[in-house]
């Protein structure tokens, strides 16, 4: 398996899927241009040609590559690579975790030579947390699927989608640790406004976010009646809540994720 991009999430899949077992270290090679992120991997590649040479020898029973660069570093990434594909034994299988950038260009920059799966992790993949959806193509055999599932459940917990609902999962999943580090900002500086250090404030919401965030993955009840739960009548969760309300804060954190999808279609068209 070749990751062509040596970036940290590359480095979360790799580790995660190899302490799990669903990777042999010594049968996943990088490709990166920039050799100071080479010491961060067991078998890194500057150059296209050794590396695809590497990837047809250790090939069994089919090439997989992982895009995993930036998405406007799509093109510079697959060109060289897109050259020199005849030097493997068959097609390869093409997993992306490009944001927004859509199978058929994928399969485009390819010439339409491969099999494409398009996944979408989010950052808690660097703690083995992440949320992934999973979206094959046409030509994508079961085979692949399965390793594309395996290879993620490494890292976090998986989803199989149509592409059609990507950009609506990146919204949520893909940006969605944003929306929570916001609230950690909000509740700090309000900590630290009335009173705490620094020091106490970070200890205090990064905690309780990390019991809220536990309670509710444990729980089977949804965030609504957790939430009750929290709120006594006239308590102070409620005078809490109601300014909340007040502000109209939970219709623009639905606004908010609607505009990160419509966002995601526009780059996913070409918009920059």
């Amino acid at each position: 398996m070749l990751f062509l991009g040596a970036g940290n999430m590359a480095h979360a899949i790799i580790s995660g899927a190899s302490t799990a077992g669903t990777l042999d270290p010594q049968a996943v090679a990088v490709l990166d241009p920039d050799q100071s992120r080479h010491q961060h991997f067991q078998t890194p590649f500057a150059d296209p040609a050794a590396a695809l040479a590497w990837l047809g020898s250790h090939a069994a029973p089919a090439s997989t590559i992982v895009l995993a660069v930036k998405p406007q570093m799509l093109e510079s990434a697959v060109a060289p690579i897109r050259a020199i594909l005849d030097q493997l034994p068959e097609p390869p299988l093409v997993i992306s975790i490009l944001a927004g950038t859509r199978i058929a260009q994928i399969e485009q920059a390819f010439n339409n030579q491969v099999r494409v799966i398009r996944v979408m992790p989010n950052t808690p993949a660097q703690i083995g947390l992440a949320m992934s959806a999973i979206a094959p193509n046409a030509s994508a055999a079961e085979s692949d699927l399965a390793l594309a599932i395996q290879l993620f459940s490494s890292v976090g917990q998986t989803i199989t989608i149509d592409e059609s609902l990507m950009d609506t999962f990146t919204a949520l999943a893909g940006s969605g640790p944003a929306y929570l580090f916001y609230l950690a900002e909000s509740m700090t500086q309000a900590a630290e406004q009335l009173g705490f250090d620094a020091d106490q404030a970070q200890l205090i919401v990064r905690q309780t976010l990390l019991g809220s965030a536990s309670l509710l993955s444990q729980s089977t009840e949804p965030p609504s009646a957790l939430r009750v739960k929290v709120t006594s009548k006239n308590g102070t969760t409620q005078a809490a809540t109601d300014s909340l309300d007040e502000s109209g804060v939970m219709e623009s954190i639905i606004a908010a994720i609607h505009a990160a999808k419509e966002r995601g279609m526009e780059l996913g068209k070409g918009d920059s």
